[in-house]
């Protein structure tokens, strides 16, 4: 598959616009491509801003369009699961869901694949990342030539996807146009020298990752494997050291977690450094292990 750069139209995901787009897909799975009704009057956005909802909502694994015909929309099997059990996408495991999904777009959000897999540089400018991505699309198709301004306006859009607007802009933001997106409260990127327009890799708090997910993380990549070294975990691409920042010490707190819910055991020993899953669970089983506990602590709560 062609590589996507610049199909987010150069908007970010706006806090609302995922639940207001599953919603309309799921009153009509033609909202985007409807000749009946305007997408921009049910949608209540501009036809640039429609373009960009109708690309995040796949590319952060919510809803897919058929490849040939009639390009409408289905909710994927996540999209399902996170529309019946958080259609406002108002918990952090859900953003960390999105976040996976994004981060693992090798073709459709191939500028987001390669920030959190292929780059490895902690600190690093505009130029920095624009020159270490235009090497990797030589290397892996020698024959694209990607316009340097969609390289600049990915950067942009990842900066903005992560960063809240009042840490990036000198001038101060009024509260009404402070829109960020929602995967900023990952904390996966902070500004290094706002005068020098320089960035940073965060490591998020190991205790904002819920288990559950990591572990759905963990198993979606190992192909059903039990055994899963911790150098694979940290490093692998779309594993949870690469896409969620992780260093080893953030990696090892989030996996005794794991380990204190029974449901792997980590082995430390002769050199070994593997962890061994103990259940035969899939992903969906763990995403739904995950929203039944919050359920649960709300019940808590609530009593």
């Amino acid at each position: 598959m062609p590589m996507k750069f610049r199909a987010h139209e150069t908007f970010f995901i706006r806090k609302g616009w995922l639940s207001k787009g599953m919603r309309c897909v799921a009153d009509n799975p033609e909202v985007f491509i409807s000749r009946e009704e305007n997408p921009m009057d049910v949608l209540g956005i501009g036809a640039n801003m429609v373009k960009a909802l109708r690309y995040w909502l796949q590319a952060v694994g919510l809803t897919e369009e058929p490849e040939r015909g009639r390009r409408f929309q289905a909710f994927t099997a996540l999209g399902e699961l996170i529309y019946e059990r958080d259609r406002y996408i108002e918990e952090l495991g859900t953003l960390c869901l999105l976040q996976y999904r994004l981060a693992s777009q090798k073709d459709d959000a191939t500028a987001w694949y390669f920030f959190f897999n292929e780059f490895s540089v902690s600190e690093f400018s505009r130029e920095d990342y624009v020159v270490a991505l235009q090497k990797y699309i030589k290397m892996r198709d020698g024959e694209v030539d990607v316009a340097i301004r969609s390289l600049n306006d990915d950067f942009q859009c990842i900066i903005n996807t992560y960063l809240p607007r009042y840490k990036v802009n000198t001038v101060r933001v009024s509260p009404e146009n402070n829109i960020d997106c929602p995967l900023g409260e990952l904390g996966l990127v902070d500004v290094l020298n706002k005068r020098k327009k320089t960035y940073r890799k965060s490591i998020p708090a190991s205790n904002t990752l819920d288990p559950y997910i990591m572990l759905a993380v963990i198993v979606d990549n190992a192909g059903g494997k039990k055994e899963i070294s911790l150098n694979e975990l940290l490093t692998a691409p779309c594993n949870i050291g690469r896409v969620f920042n992780l260093d080893s010490i953030t990696m090892l707190d989030v996996l005794y977690r794991i380990e204190k819910l029974g449901l792997i055991k980590i082995n430390r020993t002769a050199g070994l450094d593997v962890i061994n899953i103990q259940e035969e669970l899939d992903f969906y089983d763990c995403v739904e292990r995950y929203y039944a506990s919050i359920n649960e602590q709300g019940q808590e709560r609530a009593i």
